[in-house]
């Protein structure tokens, strides 16, 4: 099923993942495919529920693929990657800012996680974070702060760019690499605080679901993005 995640070569860049997912198919007759998850409905549990996550998938991020096609086409912006459209979105309608984000960000969060994730991160990645915040518990400690305090729907994230770590917040479904955003950066880690993926099981809890978050963090595929954006910081920024 790895090899479905080849979408996100489209959506930000194919370099930082390894061959067996960089050289997946992910477009088919002009269309952007929606892949399989990497891992069963039931895999993250008990910290993500199946139900949760098999509704996040085929009804929320569906939508958002399908609707992201349909608009995308409509406009003759299809075979550009996300990633190009998404640094210049002021200059289309809104409802490519909100599903073009809303596959984007969904198509990096089903691979922040995984069934064999948390621990700790490691290497390059555990340095820039003890350098940018001290030490990966006070990175915890803010990241959590601030997923927790996202008024209404949006996400969390950590993101990279002048050469250091930052955490940032987006409202709805906007990204980091948009050009409406507050913050700009390369998105190097995400959580999804909409309702809809916690609510089920979490209910208005939001900081119980952050907590579960770090059980499942996949750190091998945190540090590949930060790894990348090391190696393209003149491009990246």
């Amino acid at each position: 099923m790895l090899g479905a995640a080849g979408l996100i070569a489209s959506s930000f860049t194919s370099r930082d993942l390894p061959s067996g997912i960089r050289n997946a198919r992910f477009r088919r007759k002009g269309k952007i495919i929606q892949p399989d998850l990497p891992y069963a409905f039931d895999a993250l549990e008990p910290y993500i529920d199946r139900v949760t996550m098999e509704l996040h998938y085929t009804k929320h991020f569906t939508a958002h693929t399908q609707e992201f096609n349909e608009i995308a086409g409509r406009l003759g912006i299809m075979q550009q990657p996300a990633r190009k459209i998404l640094s210049e979105v002021s200059k289309y309608p809104g409802s490519i800012r909100y599903h073009g984000g809303g596959y984007t960000n969904h198509m990096l969060f089903w691979h922040m996680m995984s069934p064999t994730g948390g621990g700790q991160p490691a290497g390059d990645l555990r340095e820039a974070i003890n350098n940018d915040f001290g030490s990966v518990e006070n990175f915890r400690e803010e990241f959590s702060e601030a997923a927790k305090n996202v008024f209404g729907s949006g996400w969390a994230w950590l993101i990279a760019g002048n050469g250091r770590l930052r955490i940032t917040t987006t409202q709805n479904q906007d990204n980091p690499l948009m050009d409406v955003v507050d913050e700009r950066g390369y998105p190097i880690l995400c959580l999804d605080v909409w309702e809809h993926a916690y609510y089920l099981n979490n209910r208005n809890r939001r900081v119980d679901y952050i907590s579960a978050f770090w059980h499942v963090v996949n750190w091998e595929f945190v540090a590949r993005r930060y790894d990348f954006y090391k190696k393209n910081m003149t491009k990246l920024g």
